[in-house]
């Protein structure tokens, strides 16, 4: 009784002295998410989007999802946030490396409408009929009428805010 009574207090006390260990290096109190660092070149590009810090969304810019259900006394703000991530990984996955801005959604009453631009790097009839597909599926998905409006540019580089 007492070798077992040792070896658990012994245990207890080489546990206690890993937890108690002390931190001695500096407080890093410089936020860097969101911000991009200017290259030597100057050659990194940056969207409209991108170039603006995320302290500046609600002055500058505006947000990526628009709803009303995050309001306090919302009705779903949970699974809100889950059917934009579904529906911007649909469509980044549908759309392969068509998109060149970022997926905008706006959400009124039941119909979703989903902006953004896009190259025109593929047929026409292949881009009705990713138009047609995605409308579809996200209709019946979401279980609400879904309307695509894209905007097409010829080059990436249309939407190049500026360099840094």
């Amino acid at each position: 009784m007492s070798l077992l009574r040792k070896g658990l207090l012994q245990s207890i006390k080489s546990q206690s002295n890993i937890v108690r260990a002390l931190q001695t290096s500096s407080v890093c109190l410089k936020t860097q998410s969101g911000k991009y660092k200017i290259t030597t070149k100057k050659d990194f590009p940056l969207t409209y989007e991108m170039a603006n810090p995320p302290f500046q969304i609600a002055h500058r810019k505006s947000w990526n999802s628009w709803n009303t259900s995050n309001v306090d006394g919302g009705l779903r703000p949970s699974e809100t946030a889950v059917e934009d991530m579904f529906i911007r990984k649909f469509m980044v996955g549908t759309w392969q490396g068509l998109f060149a801005s970022e997926v905008i959604i706006k959400r009124q009453h039941n119909i979703i409408r989903i902006a953004g631009i896009i190259t025109r790097s593929i047929h026409q009839r292949k881009m009705y009929f990713l138009i047609g597909y995605t409308e579809e599926f996200l209709s019946f998905w979401l279980q609400c009428p879904v309307k695509l409006e894209l905007q097409t540019i010829a080059d990436k580089k249309e939407v190049v805010f500026k360099y840094i």
